[in-house]
């Protein structure tokens, strides 16, 4: 038993680290692509991150066509703040707000009515706490180009500023890249290329060939997807479609969540959903349980060679995603810490999926048990 959980950490590092020396960043260009790009923000009670990515969207130049914004029935000072920049930028256009249908998702449908009113040849789909770095849209339109894919997502730098935030926020790094085989994205072999089972991607940002995104059906797709984004990349995979997932630290970064509350309501409202089938989710929280997580419970009573081989590959892998990533090294020492909330977390999530009361995001509920 414990040489099997030594065995798995170790292959679990070897993975870690082949993500974090091959997986490729969006590479800087200077080169201007003439092709209009329409940049897409679904915003519910946003008043607070609009301003600042607007403002880094309006600053990518001509390549920016139209800023379309669905303002998703705020109860804050949303609408008003995008009204002030529409009069002020006739690039920023408010796409009004339509009744959230039955067996749709907010956000999903918010990008499907954005996506209808769209002109440019390319759409860029981006949360509205997201930020965009100098020239981000024309390198993506370069990467896009030179990998010949029709849909690329940029996993985006976290910023974290609270104690909670930075111990809290790496294992989402940590969760992906120490068992997603990122480099078999690179390999252009029919197996790989078109695997929809490594579909990845970040719904912070998400560039689309617009023919391609029609073609395919759009958000209507994972309509009543909460994990939508992986999703529609798997799905995207599996009709033929090429999709990739880059490292996009350098182009857009995000402060996903403030606060102990909004992490655990954050990781909640996706944990138990991203998995498509239930089995997938215990195999997911038995590896987290057995490998990431009981070896440093056991080394308090147990003295095994095994122990501190699986307690070492751990973190490692850690110390790599931080050095990789740019995460505090305090999220390496409080692995176990992390790690026993992850669980909780997992099995809150299902519970309340399977036999509570759903999960809850900006005001709605999804899922409720029947």
């Amino acid at each position: 038993m414990l040489l099997c959980i030594a065995i798995i950490a170790a292959v679990c590092l070897v993975i870690t680290i082949c993500n974090c020396l091959f997986w490729p960043q969006v590479k800087p260009t200077a080169e201007r692509v003439f092709q209009s790009v329409t940049v897409l923000i679904p915003a519910r009670d946003e008043e607070q991150n609009l301003p600042l990515c607007l403002d880094t969207v309006l600053a990518q130049g001509a390549v920016v066509a139209e800023i379309l914004v669905y303002d998703d029935h705020s109860t804050d000072n949303t609408s008003q703040l995008l009204k002030t920049y529409a009069a002020q930028y006739p690039l920023i256009r408010q796409v009004p707000a339509n009744a959230l249908l039955p067996g749709w998702c907010g956000k999903n449908f918010a990008c499907f009515q954005l996506a209808r009113e769209a002109k440019g040849k390319w759409l860029l789909f981006l949360d509205a706490d997201a930020r965009l770095t100098s020239n981000a849209i024309n390198r993506m339109l370069a990467e896009v180009q030179v990998r010949q894919v029709s849909f690329l997502s940029c996993w985006p730098k976290f910023q974290m500023e609270s104690s909670t935030e930075r111990m809290l926020m790496p294992l989402l790094n940590f969760v992906v890249y120490s068992i997603f085989p990122t480099p078999l994205l690179l390999l252009n072999r029919p197996e790989f290329a078109f695997n929809p089972r490594l579909g990845l991607a970040h719904g912070a940002c998400m560039f689309f060939e617009r023919s391609s995104y029609e073609d395919f059906g759009g958000h209507e797709k994972v309509k009543d997807q909460i994990f939508e984004d992986t999703r529609i990349s798997q799905l995207w995979r599996a009709s033929g479609r090429k999709s990739i997932c880059l490292d996009g630290q350098e182009i857009v970064s995000l402060r996903m969540y403030s606060s102990f509350a909004e992490i655990w309501a954050g990781f909640q409202k996706n944990f138990f959903p991203a998995f498509q089938r239930e089995y997938n989710f215990w195999i997911f929280l038995l590896l987290h349980t057995l490998i990431f997580t009981l070896p440093f419970i056991l080394e308090v009573f147990i003295s095994s060679s095994f122990i501190y081989l699986a307690i070492g590959c751990v973190l490692l892998s850690r110390l790599f995603l931080a050095i990789r990533f740019k995460h505090p090294l305090l999220s390496v020492f409080l692995h176990p810490v992390s790690e026993l909330l992850l669980v909780v977390l997992g099995l809150t999530s299902w519970w309340r999926c399977k036999l509570g009361k759903g999960v809850a995001w900006k005001g709605r509920e999804y899922l409720k048990p029947r």
